[in-house]
């Protein structure tokens, strides 16, 4: 018999009644072709991406990295037709003078192929996929392989999913026996999570356009996060996580999460915090709300120095450092 989540989610499967359409179907060729050709590839930082394409700028692509994990530009007659064709059907292929440019990148992770957008992400629905994703991802995997079964009558949710890479790493160290539901306010992460939960066998997974939780009425046993934490002028979606420091939506996720979660449920977040004076801005806006449920907290400092670029700007004058942390609340059953 389907539990209550599962119930939920077969009456919402209708939201986004264009995801697995043919342009999405398109971008699963090109992604099972690539797996086919032996491809992988480890995205690095957009700053580490620029430094490396400015050694070869000009330069004729001579691998399918060159294409579609550089992003680099490439001649017409450089792919396959058919491989070219099926990126135009996914409205993914532009002319960049008389050569071609590939507007989605491909990463590997833990052996599964990932489609994302294309360097650079300055879109304001760009889908990013980083080093991030990585640490992401290894938290998960150390994080559950050390917890106990899975609620089974409540829902994997992947908030603010992306790629989906999240969600898809949790859902296949739980065996895929827990209902995976990926949520996110953009649309095209959305479609690049089907395509993603498709290249990763994740059958059953639903995608859900939301707000953190506000969209989700279902029962949650299991919440991941990866959000932006950065403050972006440009706003976009993937970068922006508001407030005065960038920790306005981490601190949502966590407070909002905490409300829903069912008991001896979990919550694995992965963000960014600003030091300033030595002080964890992000683990001070949330303390309130951690004392305030019976939990086992784990929080850990993961990286303590990323995106250390954004320093130069006026608006973190005053920080002295931006940390990568990973943290791990498990609610008590009673």
């Amino acid at each position: 018999m389907p539990n209550p989540c599962e119930k939920a989610l077969a009456r919402e499967t209708e939201e986004l009644p264009s995801l697995g359409g043919a342009a999405d179907k398109a971008l699963l060729a090109v992604g099972l072709w690539l797996r086919e050709q032996g491809y992988e590839f480890i995205t690095p930082t957009p700053t580490t991406h620029a430094r490396v394409n400015a050694r070869t700028s000009g330069n004729s692509a001579k691998l399918l990295q060159d294409v579609f994990g550089w992003s680099r530009t490439f001649s017409a007659s450089f792919l396959p037709a058919t491989i070219a064709d099926q990126l135009r059907a996914a409205s993914a292929l532009e002319a960049d003078g008389d050569r071609l440019h590939c507007k989605v990148r491909f990463s590997t992770l833990s052996g599964l192929l990932f489609v994302h957008s294309s360097y650079p992400t300055s879109d304001h629905d760009a889908v990013f996929f980083g080093p991030d994703t990585y640490r992401f991802a290894r938290l998960i995997e150390q994080t559950l392989k050390r917890a106990g079964p899975a609620d089974l009558r409540g829902c994997l949710v992947d908030i603010g999913c992306g790629s989906g890479a999240g969600g898809i790493v949790a859902s296949r160290r739980r065996g895929g026996g827990q209902p995976l539901m990926l949520s996110d306010l953009s649309d095209k992460a959305l479609h690049f999570s089907w395509v993603n939960c498709a290249l990763a066998g994740a059958a059953g997974a639903q995608f859900r356009n939301s707000d953190v939780l506000k969209g989700i009425d279902e029962p949650v046993s299991t919440l991941v996060a990866n959000p932006p934490y950065l403050l972006d002028s440009a706003a976009r979606l993937y970068r922006n996580g508001g407030g005065e420091w960038g920790t306005e939506l981490s601190t949502r996720i966590l407070v909002e999460g905490l409300e829903k979660l069912m008991p001896g449920g979990q919550i694995i977040l992965y963000t960014g915090v600003p030091i300033v004076q030595g002080l964890d801005l992000f683990r001070k806006s949330v303390d309130a709300a951690l004392r305030s449920h019976a939990a086992e907290i784990s929080y850990e400092e993961i990286d303590p120095d990323v995106f250390g670029e954004e320093l130069e700007r006026d608006v973190y004058a005053t920080v002295d450092r931006i940390a990568a942390v990973g943290l791990v609340v498990t609610k008590a059953t009673g």
